[in-house]
């Protein structure tokens, strides 16, 4: 039988080493692994080894985590030339035209029909069309001749290799940003994915490489046919803003004061709003004629406005009255111009709405974060004024709100960290208050765990100047430590002082462990009195006594740890403790004893009941022979009866 198993288990290997073979042969063979010999042992070998076959961490040192700070520093390298397309192209966009229109009267136009537009000013039209809130739309000859004078194109004659050396600096950081994009990894499933294949199909795969692939298109090129005197041709630069915005989210969960950075946001969307609608009065102006009415810009031939600052503040300026619905401004007197001042109108009425939209969101944020640090004290204001006649008492309190709010004091910590998980909640914890804990003497040879599940127990407290943190005679239900401050052991007059407590110091521990001699029970012994502004950590004997509960050896040796002391102190009474101690065995002794007997009571039961089963088994055993008996005799009587019938 075993020679038979034996053989049909070396058929099956042998098929099983077919199948691996015809495997092999039909699916193409990886390139074999470098063997490592004797001679691999040397300097030159190893090298060879490294340089051919850069290993997986070699690998993922180069990838880049989109929470580090890498790529936080490198967003924030990417707002600077996104954020210079978007102030200064608009600036530098320079002459176009449009068939058919004709230029008003005035200083700026002849009536003469203007050629047809180029490429770059149709690119540009559509532009300023959407930036303008749709009011080129509704006029395409005022849109035209918007592109024909341009916003300042002087700007963009002056200083032309300047603005081409910036141009292919920010071009560098966009390409430079697309490499970077292959760099970083994304997360799948709660895992940095760090595969460079992955990484690369991800992106490719997504919207925002199609974008960023769009913005660098080179546009430039159109230069050879329209001239450098046509930025409009890079507006396709515009395209990169979403990672400006991803810049700015980082920024604001980075920054230690993000309701600051949501104001400066806010203004700088506001100043890049105006900075546009500057660009477009004045292109507006240049359309209708340099002071052919009160409204556009003043003609360019008086003195002091022929000068290119001058022409940017003043538009500025304008632009900012508008915008803000300040007035002030003069009457329209063309068609172009109450179509701009409708459209200004209404982003003007838009943005107002969005700004104190932001506004009251950010001084909501705000009072939120003070309520969470600082209680509000206006209700008890209110009930104080209410209720307690006391002046004296009311300004102690407004006292100690303000002390709160002047020096930052927090007194619902757990709250704050409340939506943390309970282990980071822990971390940071213990990275605050462990040192204080650690000084406490019958604390410092207790375990790490132990420690943890204390500190999340510490709450706390601050006490005002002649305040008393405890009494003589009263129950100990909590011990404190000094965190900040000065604490004085006085009489029972108040004044007289036997000792002064200090910052890392700490009292009432012995009163929250249940100490068998402890000739004070759990009474305070002294009275403990503030001397200034008192920061203080409390920890309540029933937290203690909970986390003993898992900790029971830890227990045991702070009990012993505070008889230590309580002998230390002389209030530790030897003869009732070793008193209440064989109390404790001889009731101990008495349990054990009535286990046993117990026991015993129990056996007893068992061989009684085991007899009683017997018995009834017994019993019913001689029934059923019974029952057959009379059955047997049932059946001879009935048989003798038939027989004696006939």
């Amino acid at each position: 039988m075993m020679n038979r198993l034996a053989r049909v288990f070396r058929g099956k290997d042998r098929e099983g080493e077919a199948k691996l073979i015809k495997t092999e042969e039909s699916t193409p063979r990886a390139a074999p692994k470098p063997r490592l010999s004797t001679s691999f042992f040397n300097g030159d070998a190893l090298n060879r080894h490294w340089a051919e076959a850069p290993t997986a961490l070699q690998e993922k040192k180069r990838i880049l985590d989109p929470s580090g700070d890498y790529y936080y520093w490198w967003l924030v390298t990417m707002v600077f030339p996104i954020m210079y397309n978007w102030i200064i192209l608009i600036c530098r966009w320079a002459e176009g035209g449009w068939a058919g229109s004709t230029c008003g009267e005035g200083a700026g136009g002849s009536g003469k029909p203007r050629r047809g537009p180029s490429t770059g000013a149709k690119v540009l039209l559509l532009l300023l069309q959407w930036v303008g809130c749709g009011f080129g739309c509704c006029h395409p000859s005022l849109s035209a001749s918007l592109l024909r004078r341009s916003c300042f194109p002087e700007l963009q004659r002056k200083y032309l290799f300047l603005w081409l050396a910036l141009d292919y600096l920010c071009d560098l950081l966009y390409l430079l940003d697309i490499g970077v994009h292959f760099y970083t990894g994304f997360l799948e499933q709660g895992i940095l994915i760090q595969d460079r294949s992955k990484i690369s199909r991800h992106y490719t795969c997504s919207s925002a490489f199609l974008l960023d692939l769009l913005s660098v298109l080179p546009t430039d090129l159109l230069y050879l046919r329209l001239g450098l005197a046509t930025p409009a041709v890079r507006a396709n630069r515009f395209l990169r803003s979403p990672r400006l915005f991803e810049a700015f989210d980082r920024i604001e969960t980075r920054t230690a004061h993000p309701n600051s950075f949501r104001i400066s946001k806010l203004m700088l969307y506001v100043f890049v709003t105006i900075h546009w609608n500057a660009c477009v009065y004045f292109a507006l102006s240049g359309y209708v004629g340099y002071g052919a009415d009160e409204w556009v810009y003043p003609n360019v031939s008086i003195p002091g406005f022929e000068r290119l600052l001058r022409q940017y503040l003043y538009s500025f300026y304008f632009s900012t009255l508008i915008l803000t619905t300040v007035g002030d401004t003069p009457m329209p007197h063309r068609e172009e111009e109450f179509l701009f001042m409708a459209a200004d109108f209404l982003l003007a009425v838009m943005g107002f709405a969005t700004i104190m939209g932001s506004m009251t969101s950010v001084i909501s944020n705000m009072n939120q974060a003070d309520d969470a640090f600082v209680p509000n004290s206006d209700l008890v204001k209110g009930y104080l004024r209410t209720h307690c006649p006391n002046r004296r008492l009311q300004n102690r309190v407004v006292e100690w709100y303000q002390h709160l709010q002047m020096e930052k004091k927090m007194t619902n910590e757990l709250q704050i960290l409340q939506h943390l998980p309970e282990r980071l909640r822990a971390e940071v914890a213990v990275s605050v208050h462990l040192p204080t804990l650690r000084k406490v003497q019958i604390f410092q040879s207790c375990e790490q765990s132990l420690l943890e599940e204390l500190v999340l127990k510490l709450k706390p407290q601050v006490y005002s100047p002649g305040e008393y943190v405890c009494k003589k005679g009263d129950v100990g239900r909590e011990m404190y430590f000094i965190r900040e401050g000065k604490l004085a052991v006085v009489a029972d007059d108040g004044t007289t002082q036997y000792a002064v407590l200090g910052e890392g110091l700490y009292f009432g521990e012995i009163s929250i462990i249940n100490i068998k001699g402890n000739k004070s029970g759990n009474r305070r012994t002294a009275n403990i009195k503030s001397i200034g502004f008192s920061d203080l950590f409390c920890l309540s004997k029933e937290d203690l006594t909970e986390v003993l509960a898992e900790f029971p050896s830890a227990k045991a040796m702070l009990e012993a740890k505070g008889r230590e002391i309580l002998l230390k102190m002389d209030k530790l009474d030897v003869n009732a403790e070793a008193a209440e101690i064989a109390q404790l065995q001889e009731e101990e002794r008495r349990t054990a004893a009535l286990e046993e007997g117990l026991d015993a009571l129990q056996t007893k039961l068992a061989r009684i009941l085991a007899g009683l089963e017997s018995s009834a088994f017994k019993v019913a055993l001689r029934l059923e022979r019974l029952e057959w008996q009379m059955r047997e005799w049932g059946a001879e009587e009935e048989a003798e009866r038939e027989g004696a019938e006939p």
